[in-house]
């Protein structure tokens, strides 16, 4: 049947994207779904500097590069719609788009990604990739020997704080509340790092800049009073959000709503994989999206050939 395929992938980040040049590579039969466009939270990122074998590239160019290689293979991709129907159980998965196409497999591979929780200042968005970066792996050295802000309080603001340190001349740490929400590790490696000063008990209330992100304006969340303040970036650390609103009740997810898997990416239900940053996870890079991808991408393979083999053996009985 036109609509009836071996394997549904759910996302069309650099895992659902992977997953998808390694399925079709195999000869399976691949779907791809994405609400949106190809690429995920990689079109973000103005330059990926750290991807093995890859000196600099967009994210927009690897995100590209990635569909284009899975298009070569016979992958199918349909993006920017709207996923309306989920059903996991049983040996046949369906998952139906737009309230109308329903689209059968044996598996299903989720790779819906995430995001960092936003600030939700003015210009923010306005300024993603141009100056704000949720990612100090990521974007760290562009800004060598410059002054930048890390907004948050928590472990991974103050850890990525100090790292930003290798590079930068200056960081300021603003953070809305008078107190740290970090372990007291984090807080004395902080604190006695001399590039590293504070604004506590305040926040980022808007962006501003033209091309690029220039300056901050920071308020004071006891007297309201705000100041402007030069800058050539800021790093926002303040918690991540996994897209599985639509998987909720549907597979087993964790206190954070990150999708549970074992080491080959197998949800509690059978048949159907996660990978990616909607999975339960420490490090978020698109090489490590990559490896869920491939290793999600080769269970699943295993899982309908399994599957087929079955199949045949009961016919010739």
């Amino acid at each position: 049947m036109q609509n009836d395929y071996d394997v549904i992938v759910i996302g069309a980040g650099a895992a659902g994207l992977t997953a998808g040049i390694y399925l079709s590579r195999a000869k399976l039969k691949t779907l791809i779904l994405n609400e949106g466009a190809v690429g995920g939270q990689m079109v973000l990122t103005h330059e990926i500097a750290n991807y093995p074998g890859v000196e600099n590239i967009s994210g927009y160019e690897l995100a590209r590069n990635m569909k284009t290689q899975a298009l070569k293979f016979g992958c199918t991709i349909r993006s920017n719609i709207k996923i309306t129907s989920i059903a996991l159980e049983g040996d046949t998965k369906k998952v139906t788009i737009n309230g109308k196409d329903e689209f059968t497999s044996r598996a299903v591979i989720i790779a819906t990604g995430g995001k960092s929780r936003m600030i939700g200042a003015n210009g923010e968005e306005k300024f993603k990739g141009k100056g704000i970066s949720y990612c100090a792996t990521c974007d760290g050295d562009f800004f060598q020997d410059k002054e930048i802000i890390v907004v948050g309080g928590g472990n991974s603001a103050l850890e990525e704080a100090v790292s930003l340190t290798k590079y930068a001349s200056k960081v300021t740490v603003v953070h809305q509340f008078d107190y740290f929400q970090a372990l007291e590790h984090y807080i004395e490696e902080a604190k006695k790092n001399e590039k590293i000063n504070f604004i506590m008990g305040s926040k980022i209330s808007e962006f501003i800049g033209e091309g690029k992100l220039e300056s901050v304006v920071i308020e004071n969340q006891n007297t309201k009073e705000s100041t402007t303040m030069k800058i050539d970036g800021t790093f926002i650390f303040i918690g991540y959000v996994p897209n599985t609103e639509s998987i909720e009740g549907l597979v087993e997810l964790n206190k954070r709503k990150e999708i549970v898997v074992d080491a080959d990416m197998q949800t509690n239900i059978a048949g159907v994989f996660a990978a990616g940053d909607s999975i339960q996870k420490k490090y978020r890079q698109v090489t490590t999206a990559v490896a869920d991808g491939t290793i999600a991408a080769l269970s699943a393979s295993d899982y309908v050939n399994e599957i087929e083999k079955k199949l045949i053996q009961t016919e010739l009985v």
